[in-house]
């Protein structure tokens, strides 16, 4: 299958070497075409992965239509604040759309997929997620993903595109408890992050993750996801790796936030994307509407974008009335 990899991040980028290194035919597609042309002749992706040597000669191209064309498969690793547009300008394509993006749109509570579902009415959505950090990707670290979605044959394909010894890939018939997973751990790591920038140490961040793996399954169900989705790479393996890993950006954005620093300022200077940082905002929304508590995702959200204190919003998490553990 020749496949165009939309979106020359950290994450495109790896998963563009991972099909590159495995000889299948790929191209990557970004807007930046001086920063494509270094990547294919030098090997270097200085913004988005600096420390990592990739394999010279990687196909690019700027032009995005032309770099769908004769596409059996699309991987859209394109920021959550750029999808609808993206996936808009794709809308005749007919072949296998894999989503890679950890996000919820606001308005409408919609995963990646569900956006794809609406802009690509003729393709066969896939979503692949897991405990997948780009740079361990790119430096053949084992690890596991999950191919997700409601057709049997298109998660397959996807799984045959991307598994090889370090990437070992699974499938799934539960694409919304996969991406509620994998966006909503983004909200849990910021939180994560901030603990540990207050000095609180893996105690914390383990009861942490616990209670968030049971606030993310309450919303998950009532979005009609498979609550053992949850305990799997896409729920308990991507939360904890983005909760625990120096490497996750949503994990450095709320440990600077923990030390002390400014909100903006963070966003001023953070190269990539922070998407816990839109979907904590998107995933108080979704709660909301479906009457799910979701009490660290609230303190998030209220820290985030209602100006509220830090140890205020713990204090407030942690003095909440007793209970017994679901």
């Amino acid at each position: 299958m020749r496949t165009t990899v939309i979106g020359a991040g950290a994450w495109g980028t790896a998963l563009t070497r991972l099909i590159y290194m495995s000889e299948g035919e790929v191209c990557l597609w970004g807007r930046d075409s001086e920063s494509l042309v270094t990547l294919e002749s030098t090997g270097k992706n200085e913004r988005y992965l600096p420390d990592i040597n990739l394999p010279v000669g990687i196909p690019t191209h700027s032009n995005l239509i032309e770099a769908v064309d004769g596409a059996d498969c699309l991987v859209l690793a394109v920021p959550s604040n750029a999808f609808r547009d993206i996936t808009a300008q794709l809308n005749q394509y007919n072949g296998v759309v894999v989503s890679v993006t950890k996000g919820l749109e606001f308005d409408t509570g919609l995963t990646m997929s569900g956006i794809v579902g609406e802009n690509m009415p003729l393709a066969e959505v896939v979503a692949l997620s897991g405990p997948t950090l780009a740079e361990e990707v790119c430096r053949d670290m084992p690890t596991a993903a999950v191919s997700a979605s409601k057709c049997s044959d298109a998660a397959a394909a996807v799984q045959q595109i991307f598994h090889r010894p370090s990437f070992r890939v699974y499938t799934s018939k539960d694409p919304i408890g996969v991406e509620l997973g994998g966006a909503l751990k983004n909200v849990i790591a910021i939180a994560a992050g901030a603990s540990s920038g207050l000095g609180f140490g893996d105690n914390s961040k383990a009861a942490l993750v616990t209670r968030a793996i049971a606030e993310i399954r309450r919303l998950g169900l009532a979005c009609g996801a498979n609550p053992d989705t949850f305990s799997g790479l896409g729920g308990l393996g991507d939360l904890t790796v983005t909760c625990f890993s120096s490497l996750s950006r949503n994990y450095q954005f709320g440990q600077r936030i923990g030390r002390g620093e400014e909100l903006k300022d963070i966003l001023a200077t953070s190269v990539s994307a922070i998407e816990g940082f839109p979907t904590s905002r998107s995933a108080w929304n979704l709660a909301r509407t479906l009457k799910v508590d979701t009490p660290i995702i609230d303190e998030v959200y209220a820290m985030l974008h209602k100006g509220k204190d830090l140890r205020q919003a713990l204090l407030d998490l942690t003095t909440r009335s007793s209970k017994s553990e679901d």
